[in-house]
């Protein structure tokens, strides 16, 4: 049984789906990341992600705007994140061979729906400097994408 259900009941004979479960990315910069290539061509959102990892488009930040500056182009504020990056293009593969599985045109699929959602935090006790024992806690991150395929 899955611990987490999708959020949108869509038709299966045009739609393929994938989620990633507690990934160590920070979250902040993966919901501008959903944000932004929601709503694109399936091929278009790839070749985004790529550009960002090679440093050569930025994200546009809409909410988490601090410390970030104006980048070339017609954006206000931007960022390059590299790690939340890598990990949407590998869901973003995921889910366009899992389209392919179900016999779809991969060339007509489009990103449906995409979000964000804060995951546990992983809480450890490990040891640090001076005998202190204080926690070290890590944030994770679920991430849902839903494609489907245009008319």
């Amino acid at each position: 049984m899955s611990r987490l259900k999708y959020s949108i009941n869509v038709d299966p004979k045009i739609t393929c789906k994938s989620i990633a479960f507690e990934r160590h990315i920070s979250f902040k910069k993966t919901r501008e990341i959903c944000h932004y290539i929601k709503g694109m061509s399936l091929t278009k959102a790839k070749k985004i992600l790529e550009n960002v990892m090679i440093m050569k488009c930025a994200i546009p930040f809409k909410r988490h705007t601090d410390g970030s500056g104006h980048k070339k182009g017609n954006m206000t504020n931007g960022r390059y994140p590299i790690k939340a990056s890598s990990e949407v293009l590998y869901l973003l593969k995921n889910a366009e061979n899992n389209g392919l599985y179900k016999g779809l045109n991969v060339s007509n699929l489009y990103i449906f729906d995409m979000h964000a959602n804060r995951g546990r935090v992983i809480r450890g006790a490990f040891p640090r400097a001076r005998g202190r024992a204080s926690p070290k806690n890590t944030t994770t991150v679920n991430i849902e994408v839903i494609l489907m395929e245009k008319k």
